[in-house]
């Protein structure tokens, strides 16, 4: 059986390099990952495209290309100054297609939009969010508009889920593979639904399996040790911020020779000795 993998941020970051590196251009990857959105949702309406200045913009930039190129005239809203390298060129490629630009002062909430993708910040990011990245993620999460974020929901822990205030989504097309942290902690109460988007990035190192959630029951039994998230901080005496829980749970797996699934409402990680999994009842099309 072929399982999706979840990984870590540090190796999908590496794996991403490597790719560039040997196979594929960075700008043919932000293409890539810009399709697999327009192609993860039915683009319908008016579209707001929201942008920070990393690679997460640069892929709503790709996107707003490939809106213009399907008969959209998406708006760009962007927050903070700056591009990445392929950022820059899909920016104005999307401005030579017809893509319109209004300042994040005249979002308002996003009124009169259908659809706002979520283009802030990617999996690298943890902390708090600040200032204008702040008052953008706060005015998405006041927008009756259905919202899609690219990658991960911004404001997110890539790797612990751990977050203040993040963008709520109906939608987040994860790139690549799916990471730690949008099973774990804060992250399945942003996430509306997920899906994973394969841009041909070749993983350096396989780390743990996702499964799906309706297989969840099938190690609860026999003798498991099932906590919530809650309950495994409190007894353990970890911090959610800092623990790699995929890790601690296989630790304690070893330890006391059984099954151990760590659970929120929506997700779990689960350690049978032999394999870590993750699943979540939000993931589709996994």
């Amino acid at each position: 059986m072929e399982f999706a993998q979840v990984v870590s941020v540090e190796n999908m970051r590496k794996s991403d390099a490597k790719t560039i590196a040997e196979h594929t251009p960075s700008a043919e990857l932000m293409y890539r990952a810009a399709k697999g959105i327009f192609e993860s949702a039915k683009f319908v309406g008016k579209v707001a495209v929201v942008c920070g200045k990393g690679n997460n913009g640069g892929d709503g930039y790709a996107l707003a290309c490939i809106l213009c190129q399907n008969g959209f005239t998406p708006t760009i809203f962007r927050v903070g100054d700056g591009f990445s390298k392929d950022g820059l060129y899909y920016y104005k490629k999307a401005m030579s297609l017809g893509a319109e630009e209004l300042p994040m002062s005249q979002a308002a909430a996003f009124t009169g939009f259908d659809i706002v993708t979520d283009c802030l910040l990617g999996t690298g990011f943890s902390g708090e969010l600040k200032g204008e990245m702040l008052d953008a993620v706060e005015q998405i999460n006041m927008t009756n508009a259905y919202v899609i974020s690219a990658d991960i929901n911004s404001g997110i822990n890539g790797d612990t889920g751990v977050c203040g205030t993040a963008v709520n989504s109906d939608l987040t097309v994860s790139i690549g593979s799916f990471k730690t942290g949008m099973f774990l902690n804060d992250a399945p109460y942003y996430i509306g639904s997920m899906t994973n988007c394969d841009i041909g990035i070749n993983l350096i190192e396989e780390e743990y399996k996702l499964i799906d959630y309706s297989l969840l029951h099938m190690f609860e039994g026999y003798g498991s040790l099932v906590m919530t998230t809650e309950e495994f901080f409190k007894k353990y005496g970890y911090e959610p911020s800092k623990c790699n829980v995929a890790r601690c749970v296989e630790e304690i797996s070893k330890k006391e020779r059984r099954t151990v699934v760590v659970k929120t409402e929506h997700s779990a990680v689960i350690a049978d000795l032999k394999y870590i999994y993750f699943c979540a009842d939000y993931v589709i099309n996994n």
